[in-house]
């Protein structure tokens, strides 16, 4: 799991897995790193949004978030909710952050450009450090793509 910026560019370090675990797991550990990286950089991410999917929505990943002063911009989880009152809360709560989710299509083409590396689609590697590398590889060349467009 790796963490990107409205850019599309990866500004954390990743965090990898065996196939069987699922990224709510890693999501703990993916964002104190973020929160490593931006101590180092003395960035100030105080109100900043973080957006993810339904798969995130959970009380615990609101609550880490918001303990570090985030705002965290998770699209509800229906979880085959029938109540009038629950369902209106969530739609409330997905028309008040709206304009910040429309925004996450940049992240999601930042994973879409990662699918280009077809080492990184289908994991060949046996060792955890081998994938790593070429995750760090591919993310550099997407970086790259930001850097050179900016000149």
């Amino acid at each position: 799991m790796a963490i990107s910026d409205n850019s599309g560019n990866i500004i954390a370090p990743l965090v990898i897995r065996p196939v069987n675990k699922h990224d709510t797991e890693l999501l703990p550990e993916s964002f104190l790193n973020l929160m490593d990286i931006a101590d180092l950089l003395d960035l100030d991410l105080t109100k900043a949004a973080i957006t993810l999917d339904s798969g995130f929505d959970s009380n615990y990943n609101r609550t880490m978030i918001g303990r570090y002063g985030l705002r965290a911009v998770i699209k509800p989880n229906r979880r085959k909710t029938t109540n009038p009152s629950k369902l209106e809360a969530m739609a409330d709560m997905i028309q008040s952050d709206q304009d910040i989710y429309k925004e996450r299509y940049k992240i999601e083409r930042c994973f879409a450009w990662e699918d280009v590396y077809r080492k990184l689609v289908i994991r060949y590697e046996r060792l955890q450090s081998t994938h790593l590398g070429f995750k760090y590889l591919a993310y550099s060349m997407i970086n790259l793509r930001w850097f050179i467009r900016k000149k």
